[in-house]
This record gives structure tokens, sequence and C-alpha cells, in this order.
């Protein structure tokens, strides 16, 4: 994803197919949820997304001053329901931005922290 709204998407249809490879690749490594387990992290990543519906993404506020900027913010509420109990949540998340190289070009690429 360029843009951290794109991310935030993304990663709700993530948590919702069970791409748990997805949702690591996103999380930048000073998350606090991101850890070197990978092994244990994927299990624990898909084991919540086995249990959990996820019912509507609302994106609530997304702040971007320009597009030269490596940070931005999304606030959004996620609504989820697990053994029929809502745990439905909101939350203001902060992404960076990445460049990566892929052939001659520079291209960016958000990650949540």
């Amino acid at each position: 994803p360029k843009t951290a709204l794109e991310l935030m998407k993304s990663r709700f249809c993530a948590f919702a197919a069970e791409n748990a490879d997805y949702i690591i690749f996103t999380t930048h490594e000073n998350n606090s949820d991101f850890t070197s387990d990978i092994k244990s992290w994927k299990e624990d990543i898909l084991s919540f997304s086995k249990n959990t519906n996820f019912e509507k993404l609302e994106i609530l506020d997304f702040l971007e001053e320009n597009s030269e900027d490596t940070e931005s913010f999304v606030t959004f509420k996620a609504t989820l329901k697990q053994y029929n109990n809502d745990i439905s949540f909101t939350e203001k998340s902060r992404c960076c931005q990445q460049y990566h190289s892929r052939k001659s070009n520079r291209y960016p690429s958000c990650k949540i922290f």
C-alpha cells in the first residue's frame, strides 16, 4: 500500500482473510506487536482471525499533510465479534512510509507502528 489509508483497509481485509504473512510484513519493527518469533506470532494472528468476525471498518479520520510526509495517521473503528461478544475498538494508528527499490524506480509502502 502506498498510503496509510490503503494500509488500514488492506490490513483489515488481511485479518478477515487469515493472511498472517501480510499482517507481519506490514507491521513496523518498532510496533509493540512485532516479534522476532515469527512462527508464534503467525499462529497468534491465525487464531485471532479464525475466531473473529470482521464485520466493519470505519475510517474516522485520516491525516496526511502532503505526499512527501513519511508519517501519517488513521483513526478507525473496527467492528468485531468473537464468540458472540462485541470486541470492537477505536484506534489511532501511526504509519511510516518506507521506500523500496524496484528496477530503477523507488516506490513507497506503509507499515503500521
